[in-house]
């Protein structure tokens, strides 16, 4: 098991997002591409997938898209941005992602941006 599957507890099948968004597999293959969703290869199958966190709902986290372009400015492959996402920070207190979902995108961009220096 990846030290990704390690910090990440749900994850969904592509098929599964495209589902869930109500949108067609190909479209997910695209918002992975374009960044506005992260996915990595998890499982006995090794297939991608998407973190559960990243939606909400019927639609995927409104804040995220930016994070992740923040977080690929500051130099993370889609894997490194996933795991620091979902790791603990004790100065949060929580998750990164934990506080995007409550709203704190400024406070986790910030800190993602100053990743990068």
């Amino acid at each position: 098991m990846s030290n990704l599957e390690t910090v990440v507890s749900e994850w969904l099948p592509l098929p599964d997002v495209a589902e869930k968004l109500d949108i067609s597999v190909t479209k997910v293959h695209a918002l992975v591409k374009d960044g506005s969703l992260l996915a990595a290869r998890v499982g006995e199958r090794n297939i991608r997938a998407v973190p559960a966190a990243f939606l909400t709902d019927d639609h995927i986290l409104e804040s995220l898209r930016g994070t992740i372009t923040v977080l690929h400015d500051a130099g993370f492959e889609d894997e490194e941005a996933i795991e620091w996402l979902f790791t603990e920070d004790q100065s949060l207190p929580g998750r990164p992602i934990d506080a995007l979902r409550e709203g704190r995108k400024t406070e986790i961009r910030r800190r993602a941006a100053a990743l990068g220096w």
